[in-house]
């Protein structure tokens, strides 16, 4: 094959299903439709594809489906730093499949995500829609028109893929519990959230079950900034430890209370969710892990599946766990 490829001419499929020994429809399959043949065919048929540098050509598999080889997901915020390895497995999944894979950011705007999806679905096979700010009649209205799967919203009747940080949540509720805090303060993400909601419902349940006082103060956006600009209420609420929405959120209130004076943890213990960020960050911070990747991954996979033909409104659900770190310690 080392002359066919000097001679300039690319290797058509019939080569390559020559080389792996198995049908045209199968290495076809292997690029459009992996999840009609199994793991280990469509490996070893993209591993000679690669070898003799074989490119399907999307644009006669259009032709020939009705499809544009195309899928897109859509996030609320792609400067969220939760986002980015979401988007990397989801790349990765449709990279596997032989699919492109669009991007669209919403700008945490429910009308401006109505738009994008609505201009994607124009364009795409399909969408995953992460962390949708829309509302589930909005939601419904564009699967009506495409496929789509979402993450981290649970509309019944869709194929979803839910971040349990319930579970994490709990583990950091009763961390601190442990430590000795018996006030603990929630700070909050956007209101149309339902990760905030889940998360913000979990603190509340484990604070109950332990008997721990429980306050709440409202950031609305996950930002470095409303960090910073709601240490001044998170104090007020005389909570001992606080646990936030996510990374980003603790960053700027470990900023903010650093420019008060306080000493982390001694002084003052937080909790961050997601794990994007907290090993990074001075200190190391505690936190909920969130496989982010993961979700992104499983979705463009659910999504693989729904066009080829599996139409079952599957619910995949992610666990997480707390990884403690630096920013958690017995109250002063």
């Amino acid at each position: 094959m080392a002359q066919q490829r000097g001679t300039g001419k690319s290797p058509t499929i019939s080569e390559v299903a020559a080389a792996a020994g198995v049908s045209k429809s199968t290495v076809s399959r292997a690029f459009s439709r992996p999840q009609m043949i199994t793991a280990e065919t469509v490996a070893h048929v993209m591993e000679v594809a690669t070898r003799l540098g074989y490119v399907p050509n999307h644009t006669a598999q259009a032709l020939s489906t009705g499809r544009a080889g195309t899928v897109a997901i859509v996030v609320p915020d792609i400067a969220n730093p939760f986002f980015p390895p979401l988007i990397r497995g989801a790349q990765a999944a449709a990279d596997q499949a032989g699919f492109s894979l669009l991007l669209g950011d919403a700008d945490e705007d429910p009308t401006r995500e109505d738009v994008v999806v609505g201009k994607l679905g124009r364009q795409t096979d399909g969408i995953v829609l992460a962390s949708s700010r829309m509302t589930e009649e909005q939601i419904s209205t564009h699967a009506e028109r495409r496929p789509l799967v979402l993450i981290n919203r649970d509309v019944a009747g869709l194929p979803r893929v839910l971040i349990d940080t319930s579970t994490g949540i709990a583990a950091a509720v009763e961390h601190l519990a442990e430590l000795g805090h018996r006030h603990l303060v929630y700070v909050s993400g956007p209101t149309s959230s339902w990760s905030n909601a889940e998360r913000r419902r979990a603190v509340r349940a484990a604070g109950r079950r332990l008997g721990l006082k429980v306050s709440a103060v409202a950031a609305r956006r996950s930002t470095y900034d409303a960090g910073v600009q709601h240490v001044g209420a998170i104090l007020d609420t005389g909570a001992s430890a606080a646990i936030a929405f996510d990374d980003l959120l603790a960053q700027g209130i470990l900023a903010g209370l650093s420019a008060r004076g306080f000493v982390v943890p001694e002084q003052f213990s937080v909790v961050g969710c997601d794990d994007v960020l907290a090993a990074t960050m001075s200190p190391p911070l505690t936190t909920v892990s969130a496989h982010g990747a993961d979700a992104g991954r499983t979705a463009v996979e659910l999504l693989l599946s729904y066009l080829g033909g599996d139409h079952t409104a599957e619910r995949r659900v992610l666990d997480t766990t707390l990884v403690v770190r630096a920013t958690t310690a017995p109250p002063a």
